[in-house]
């Protein structure tokens, strides 16, 4: 008989559903094994400290998502057939390039638990009918409260008069800069940014124009510069797990940032979506110009990214112009969707499942120092989802792309994150890109082997 014993204190919810998403999870990691006879209910009861019911319900939720199997009096087993268990997205994958391009949050068993868990609730609510009803623009109340609520663990004075609820970081972006700019505008931003800003920029026909970065993030002496030549309406910045760079701004810079904004008058927009994920990151930039600044957070990309649920924190008197944003683009956001959202905010499932994300990006960077750390110069922070990794000479961004499409891998083109510069002999690395840990570790070694065989070059005779 195995001596499991999970851990249920980083686990919110119900504790028969802790239990048997916790045994999801032992299984995938290959703790328990198939054919491994688990404690009997009254024993894993005692250690955990639940009752023998609690046991017996968890283990009944288990077998349901065929977990285990049980035999009459000899006990309770982990069931052959689920190890592993592919997902569709890993049978499309294995068809496909690993794919290292898309910044994802991975989703596995836990994930499942939850959704099932919130979706019987919302089942039994009396209040079910009411989330198919038209919205307000800017959210219900309880959504837009649960919204400074999780805003809050970040330091910030939310309130959720002044949230507005979208769907996703790009909707939140889109629709600040629908209510702050004009066609023609000037949005100044990192000289390498997420690639969505470009596209979001060109629909609304706002140009962008470049602040140089250096290894601690944007420098403030070249925003002044930029607010000089440009007269910009606004400043997009990502001061927290930069994308694609993975800086940190420190605070010293956070706060003489909101002052060259202040002192020429303009707005800034935050973009925390990777926030959570980050080891007591310095405060938000928000906190040293609340009176100015937009900041955006997400659900999806600390999470799952089928959780299409954004915050805006908008500036007092803002906030009709941004919720006229989402009045104009969707009308509201998805309530059931939102609902759930706020649901796994309330009970701490949200923090749960950031916390398992962080997990597995620790284990999935423990590799990449494996695989790729000899020779090869890369930007890694603590539990971020993405590295920026120096090609080594004679290396460019478009010859590696090339050489991992050979190998089956699908890469970031640098130049799409450039705004406004010469491409750098450098690429981004999603670390949950590939859906699967076994994958992800082939692919990094696919990447290594092309990285050391060198580009290959094709000379013409004239």
């Amino acid at each position: 008989m195995t001596n499991w014993t999970p851990d249920l204190d980083v686990r919110p919810g119900p504790r028969y559903l802790a239990i048997a998403v916790a045994l999801g999870e032992a299984i995938a990691r290959g703790e328990l094994r198939p054919g491994d006879r688990l404690p009997t209910h009254r024993d894993l009861a005692q250690r955990l400290g639940v009752t023998v019911p609690t046991v017996s319900r968890a283990y009944r939720e288990a077998s349901r998502r065929g977990y285990l199997s049980g035999e009459v009096g000899r006990g309770t087993f982990v069931r052959g057939a689920v190890q592993p268990k592919r997902t569709p997205g890993q049978e499309r994958e294995e068809h496909g390039l690993i794919d290292f391009d898309m910044n994802r949050p991975t989703v596995d068993a836990p994930h499942a638990g939850y959704l099932a868990e919130s979706l019987a609730r919302l089942a039994r609510s009396p209040e079910l009918a009411d989330m198919l009803r038209y919205q307000p623009n800017a959210g219900l109340p309880s959504h837009r409260a649960a919204g400074a609520a999780w805003m809050a663990k970040s330091g910030l004075d939310a309130q959720g008069e002044r949230v507005v609820v979208t769907s996703g970081g790009k909707h939140s972006l889109f629709v600040v800069l629908h209510a702050i700019a004009k066609p023609g505008d000037t949005i100044l931003t990192e000289e390498l940014s997420w690639p969505g800003i470009r596209s979001v920029a060109k629909y609304l026909d706002l140009r962008l124009e470049p602040v140089k970065l250096d290894d601690d993030g944007l420098v403030p002496d070249d925003l002044e510069r930029a607010c000089r030549e440009h007269k910009p309406k606004a400043l997009l910045c990502t001061p927290t797990a930069q994308n694609p760079t993975v800086s940190i701004l420190p605070a010293a810079r956070r706060r003489r940032i909101a002052e060259i904004a202040r002192s020429n008058d303009i707005a800034i927009i935050e973009d925390e979506v990777y926030g959570p994920l980050i080891d007591e990151p310095p405060p938000p930039v928000a906190t040293f110009a609340p009176e100015r600044t937009f900041y955006l957070t997400s659900l999806s990309k600390v999470s799952a990214p089928g959780l299409r649920v954004g915050f805006v924190l908008a500036p007092q008197g803002q906030v009709g112009r941004v919720a006229q944003g989402v009045g104009a683009t969707t009308i509201f956001t998805p309530p059931l969707m939102v609902e759930i959202g706020a649901q796994w905010i309330a009970s701490g499932t949200i923090q749960a499942l950031v916390d398992w994300q962080r997990r597995e990006v620790s284990e999935r960077a423990h590799l990449l120092r494996q695989i790729l750390g000899n020779g090869i110069k890369f930007r890694i922070e603590p539990h971020a989802m993405h590295t920026w990794i120096q090609l080594p000479k004679p290396w460019h961004p478009a010859d590696i792309v090339e050489a991992g499409r050979r190998r089956g891998l699908s890469l970031s083109q640098t130049e799409a994150f450039c705004v406004g510069i010469k491409e750098p002999d450098a690429i981004r690395l999603a670390l949950c890109g590939p859906v699967s840990r076994t994958r992800y570790e082939e692919g990094l070694r696919r990447l290594a082997d092309a990285l050391a065989a060198g580009p290959e070059f094709t000379a013409t005779m004239v």
